[in-house]
């Protein structure tokens, strides 16, 4: 299910042009034509995202935004102009607005917004369960486990929370590496400052610069107003560059030149300006190797891996999973409002436990979620497990599970992608950008498999 999406726009027309680039995009949209009205809604329902206009009849968006923080209503939103005023989207985010937009944009322009909002309000939650966490057990940790290797790892968050220096973390997809960023920002002075995390292989390489850097008005075609980076966006904070061996050759110089200079210039703009950002990287990348292969920069990997933790793959601490399984049993249940006792049986902790897990800690989660569904016993056994772990597919031998034809590499090419790529699929729960970092491809050459190879309809559960 999308996500909920409450516009506001005096614009009947305007409207209904946005009503449609959401749905089409998978968000659930509510338009209303002022801030009263929307208001009144956001009183009796829950709404994920707010788009409002900032100038209209009646109350204003500015004025909206000040009485959502009267009423003490929570919802993330982003304003649009047609005045390309500089001034108002400041007085709008002073007023707790995250971004705005000017208008006229282009369709994957608000998208990209949406898409970017949807993140941080995910690590929003994420972060008040964390701090929830810490003020009851100032020992605590959001993380499952009982094995050294995940214990090393807390062990160096506690140490270097407290300094600015750079963190590089390595591990499989799914490991759980966004979730370490952002406890070591949650057990750092910056807590109470933001908290950015941005996929470096989500955005488009032609907008990667000015997402980063911001731009001024003028600085391109579409660039109607001044717009803040993400960089910008955290001064004071930590900035999560997931996936950075993504960046461009380009942008990873002027990475770099912050890193060193802790300072930037927006797009067009000729000035730099000074913030005061934390950057804590990761990959699932060997990043030495790309460095080899002159596809990293060597100056900046070296910058960036002032601090390494490596997170272990799931196989590596397979004393985890019991503990693990009991965690992803309770979460269940309490999200989907099953109240009957559902516990593991012995045979399907057996299979749980001998399986390779290439998914990691995602993965076992996702099987978890679909035996709790499956299942109609108190106890979760073997059959209602995915076949990969019934079956102890480890990934080891593909013969075994691929249609071969002969020996020859070339017919059997496409055999082999396509089955790898339903894998990949399985194993990250249908989420696209996870099973891209399971194959090492980017997003963008997925989505042309999958065209490609008939599996384009396959459902997609972006998280």
């Amino acid at each position: 299910m999308g996500l909920k999406v409450l516009v506001i726009d005096d614009e009947p027309g305007f409207l209904q042009m946005l009503h449609v680039i959401l749905s089409r995009a998978g968000y659930k949209a509510t338009t209303v034509t002022s801030a009263e009205e929307a208001l009144d809604l956001v009183e009796h329902k829950e709404y994920d995202l707010c788009l409002c206009d900032m100038k209209m009849p009646g109350m204003s968006g500015t004025e909206f935004l000040s009485e959502l923080k009267t009423r003490g209503i929570q919802i993330t939103v982003i304003v649009m102009s047609a005045y390309g005023s500089h001034e108002a989207a400041i007085a709008a985010m002073q007023q707790g607005a995250y971004d705005y937009i000017s208008k006229p944009f282009q369709s994957d322009e608000i998208i990209l917004t949406l898409r970017k909002a949807e993140e941080r309000e995910q690590l929003r939650r994420e972060n008040r369960e964390l701090k929830s966490r810490v003020a009851k057990d100032t020992n605590s940790s959001p993380l499952v486990f009982k094995s050294d290797g995940m214990q090393k790892v807390i062990d160096t968050v506690k140490r270097i929370a407290a300094y600015r220096t750079t963190v590089l973390i390595t591990g499989e997809s799914g490991t759980g590496k966004e979730l370490v960023a952002s406890l070591i920002h949650n057990s750092s002075p910056r807590r109470s400052n933001p908290f950015t995390p941005v996929n470096c292989g989500a955005i488009p390489e032609g907008l990667m610069e000015s997402e980063f850097f911001g731009h001024v008005k003028g600085a391109f075609t579409d660039a109607h107003g001044n717009k803040r980076g993400l960089i910008e966006s955290s001064h004071g904070g930590t900035l999560f560059l997931d996936e950075i061996g993504e960046l461009s050759q380009q942008l990873q110089v002027k990475l770099l030149r912050f890193l060193q200079e802790g300072e930037i210039r927006r797009v067009g703009d000729t000035r730099s300006r000074k913030f005061d950002v934390r950057v804590v990287a990761a990959t699932a990348r060997d990043l030495a190797a790309e460095v080899k292969a002159d596809h990293f920069r060597e100056d900046l990997f070296y910058r960036l891996n002032v601090v390494p933790i490596r997170i272990p793959p799931l196989v590596e601490r397979l004393e985890d999973i019991p503990m693990l399984v009991d965690h992803f049993l309770k979460r269940t249940r309490e999200r989907l409002a099953i109240n009957r006792s559902i516990s593991i049986g012995a045979e399907a902790m057996k299979l749980l436990m001998s399986y390779h897990w290439p998914g990691n800690v995602r993965e076992l989660e996702n099987a978890i979620e679909r035996a709790v569904v499956l299942t109609e016993k108190p106890e979760i056994g073997p059959d209602v497990l995915p076949e990969a772990i019934r079956e102890g597919d480890d990934g080891g031998g593909p013969s075994s599970k691929l249609n071969l034809s002969g020996l020859s590499i070339k017919r059997n090419r496409r055999s082999m992608e396509k089955t790898l790529i339903i894998r990949a699929l399985e194993a990250s729960g249908g989420n696209r950008t996870h099973a891209a970092r399971h194959l090492e491809i980017s997003h963008r050459a997925l989505l042309y498999k999958l065209k490609e190879y008939g599996l384009a309809n396959t459902e997609n559960r972006e998280a």
